[in-house]
């Protein structure tokens, strides 16, 4: 009899008579050697068609399970702080956090997830953070981009990554900065155009938007960072408006491109201003740039809202942390003027004396947004070519955890809302 079958057998048997009957918990307060690996717990759990439980609120937002050999070999091997507790023991953590005068609550995670982010398959002068932190936990997903998009694949997943992307056909305005990449995406871009009808790059980026709206409308969760927030919602906000230089599509703007710009199509965004310069780095008003912010890296924090896990579920979800102060971090896209938010959307995390926001998420049909403004949580000025952040020496990183609530989010069960 093999090893891994003897101790299949012995654990069926235990937990059959009811002598060994024991939970796992995972603690996501400071007592966690390595917040980031726990959440590639949580999902290897789910991979092994097994419940967890998100406890919402309980020490950091901890994670429960079911004990088994398995998954405690998992755990020890990924050096994931963890406790055995008996049934009972766990049983009550369940109803403490029950009680209707704690802001806590139990959310079922009940199935891993499908990933997709969206990225090209050429290299890029930047690294995405979202991918690091996907390669640290050991979570998996796939790699789509226009072609991918374009012919369909997106209902394939639950979840979709948009990074350091410009959306408006302008190739994040690095026309001086980046010359021999700009003139490789150029070739690739109007060639997957071409394929596909479009007459320029720009036209065909909109069609990707608009199946990625269709993608969130139909019920799936899409997660965007840096110029990805900011120039998907211009896109749609434009909708086919010619907003780009003769630079990088060979023809001039609309000089009424402000007034025929319609907000109702966007997700987080309105009354913006379009920026057309080609040189500018800025794509419209909303980012709030670092010379507007009046703030440097000692002193550059944003703060998590708390919410009633009770009662607001996904922002509870979503705002998960050992810290309620964050560190910020530049990107091409940092924040978002606070003036230029939709009521509509949910604001998490805000710098106030910048006026700006940071972290907020929304409803679009059946599916759900988040944006979530700047490049690297650990890198303040991450710039194009530098290495990529070693996660091994931020295990415990708050900023990143913001990102991994976000990947298990679509594995919760989906609760009636209260009334």
């Amino acid at each position: 009899m093999s090893k891994r079958l003897f101790i299949s057998l012995t654990f069926l048997l235990l937990s059959a008579t009811g002598a060994a009957a024991s939970q796992v918990l995972v603690p996501m307060d400071e007592a966690q050697k390595n917040h980031l690996k726990a959440y590639g717990i949580a999902y290897f759990v789910l991979q092994h068609q097994q419940e967890v439980d998100w406890l919402l609120n309980y020490r950091g937002g901890s994670f429960g399970f079911r004990q088994t050999p398995l998954f405690e070999e998992e755990l020890r091997a990924r050096g994931v702080s963890y406790e055995v507790l008996t049934d009972g023991q766990y049983n009550n953590i369940l109803q403490q956090i029950a009680d209707p005068e704690v802001n806590m609550e139990v959310m079922k995670l009940e199935k891993a997830p499908a990933i997709a982010v969206y990225s090209p398959e050429s290299q890029q002068p930047w690294d995405d953070a979202v991918t690091l932190v996907l390669n640290y936990a050991e979570i998996p997903y796939d790699q789509v981009f226009d072609e991918e998009v374009l012919t369909k694949q997106l209902p394939r997943y639950d979840w979709l990554h948009l990074h350091h992307e410009d959306f408006t056909g302008q190739y994040g305005k690095s026309g001086l900065s980046h010359g021999e990449w700009l003139m490789q995406q150029q070739m690739e871009s109007e060639t997957v155009a071409r394929r596909h009808g479009y007459g320029k790059v720009s036209q065909m980026k909109l069609g990707v938007v608009k199946e990625i709206k269709a993608f969130v409308t139909g019920g799936g969760f899409m997660f965007a960072m840096c110029s990805a927030t900011d120039t998907y919602d211009l896109a749609l906000a434009a909708n086919g408006v010619d907003i780009v230089d003769a630079l990088y599509d060979g023809d001039g703007v609309d000089p009424e491109a402000q007034q025929k710009l319609d907000f109702s199509l966007s997700f987080a965004f309105r009354d913006f201003e379009v920026y057309l310069g080609p040189y500018s780095r800025e794509f419209s008003s909303i980012d709030n740039s670092w010379n507007e912010r009046g703030l440097y890296e000692g002193n550059d924090y944003f703060s998590l809202f708390t919410f009633s896990a009770k009662w607001d579920q996904i922002p509870s979800m979503l705002t998960q942390n050992h810290e309620k102060t964050i560190r910020g971090f530049m990107g091409q896209t940092t924040a978002f003027k606070k003036q230029l938010v939709k009521p509509t959307a949910t604001v998490m995390g805000v710098t106030e004396e910048a006026g700006e926001v940071r972290y907020l998420n929304g409803t679009m049909g059946k599916g759900t947004w988040t944006f979530y403004g700047g490049h690297d949580p650990e890198d303040y000025w991450h710039m194009p070519g530098e290495a990529p952040t070693d996660l091994a020496l931020h295990p415990n990183s708050p900023g990143y955890r913001l990102i991994l609530n976000n990947i298990l989010f679509p594995a919760a069960k989906k609760k009636k809302p209260k009334t």
